[in-house]
């Protein structure tokens, strides 16, 4: 019986140590695994925090930059006569650094792919032509330059740093996301869209930690400078009703309308000037040229530059009802010309524009119409 019942206390004891010996597995496991992401975490936000002073620092220099050329321009309106000549001056930069296929953004984007490498003569050429072509009235906006100046920087800190493809997208991504943010002063909208528009409607959950940490350390360098962000307030909002409903419904597609016009009027424009113009210094010319004209016969300023006060004025109802045709017109002549800018304040100006005299014709809120027509754009 003694036998009997020691036997099954051995065996009772070896269940009992082999549960512990298990127990212990599963918990070095763990700690091997809480250790190894603790290790993640922490490499990834000393790399978000390089990325963040060092691109945060940099684009709150160009933000600045923007900043005193547009009052210099806005002080010295004969200066958008020289326009031509500074376009010769951005493809003589863009050549003397024997950079002649600038594929700007999408570059960028290819990069996070993985598909193409950033040249590290990206930062100061499109820091310089940028400002160039805010200075002397170009039409076009400012963020196409920060994100291929803040993935330039992204993709060299990375080089720097020895790291691998997969790890080179992610810090690519960190310095597109701390360029945005301290030029427009939107961290998390900044980092939510390095992430998404890398693949439209996915996610790349992989990179949220560094493009936070170094969104929130650009922006706050930037305020600090000095450097606000843009600031709009709608007026007069009607009570959510059906009728309000579809009044937007239909403002919605129209403006889904316009974008695709927009996108398409990029496009053919480059594949006409490319066509026709094959020499670059005649048609960055040739194009500047076009603006001037247009300006003179205008008489008007509002599309040269962003045209941040135009959709300021856009929001308080106040618009011109062919200023949305303008500025498609000269944005793309100008950026498909070899001028350098962005799109997206364009397109902010285009929607507002447009939103405020769909507003104006009919009767419903121009205020409210403009700021819905410029996110939607």
């Amino acid at each position: 019986m003694n036998k009997v019942r020691k036997f099954f206390v051995e065996k009772k004891n070896e269940l009992i140590k082999k549960k512990i010996r298990k127990i212990k597995l599963k918990l070095a496991f763990y700690i091997r695994h809480v250790n190894r992401n603790l290790l993640i975490c922490l490499k990834w936000t000393f790399l978000a925090c390089v990325v963040g002073i060092v691109v945060g620092g940099i684009s709150t220099f160009f933000a600045y930059g923007m900043k005193q050329v547009t009052t210099i321009r806005e002080e010295n309106p004969y200066l958008i006569y020289l326009l031509p000549i500074a376009g010769l001056v951005i493809i003589f930069c863009y050549r003397g650094f024997n950079y002649k296929d600038d594929k700007g953004t999408n570059l960028v984007l290819s990069t996070v792919h993985a598909e193409a490498e950033i040249p590290a003569r990206m930062a100061p050429l499109i820091f310089i032509s940028t400002i160039i072509t805010h200075l002397f009235g170009g039409s076009a906006g400012r963020e196409g330059a920060a994100l291929q100046l803040g993935g330039s920087m992204g993709n060299l800190i990375g080089r720097i740093f020895k790291l691998d493809d997969r790890d080179k997208r992610v810090i690519v991504m960190s310095g597109m996301s701390a360029a945005f943010a301290a030029v427009f002063g939107t961290p998390m909208a900044a980092a939510i869209f390095s992430i998404e528009v890398v693949s439209i409607g996915v996610m790349y959950y992989a990179a949220l930690l560094p493009c936070v940490v170094a969104v929130l350390i650009a922006s706050r360098f930037s305020l600090t400078m000095g450097i606000n962000p843009e600031n709009f307030t709608i007026s007069n909002i009607p009570e959510l009703s059906v009728k309000t409903g579809i009044i937007i419904f239909i403002l919605d597609i129209f403006c889904a309308a316009l974008s695709s016009l927009f996108c398409i009027t990029l496009h053919k424009v480059g594949k006409a000037f490319k066509k026709y113009i094959k020499n670059p210094y005649i048609r960055v010319f040739i194009a500047g040229v076009i603006v001037v004209i247009a300006t003179s016969i205008i008489g008007s300023y509002d599309y040269n530059g962003a045209g941040v006060d135009v959709i300021e004025r856009a929001i308080n109802g106040d618009v011109i009802w062919y200023a949305f045709i303008i500025k498609m017109i000269l944005t793309a002549i100008t950026l498909q010309a070899g001028y350098k800018g962005g799109e997206i304040v364009p397109s902010f100006f285009i929607g507002a524009t447009f939103g405020a005299l769909f507003g104006n014709i009919i009767g419903f809120s121009p205020s409210l119409c403009a700021g819905v027509g410029m996110m939607s754009v």
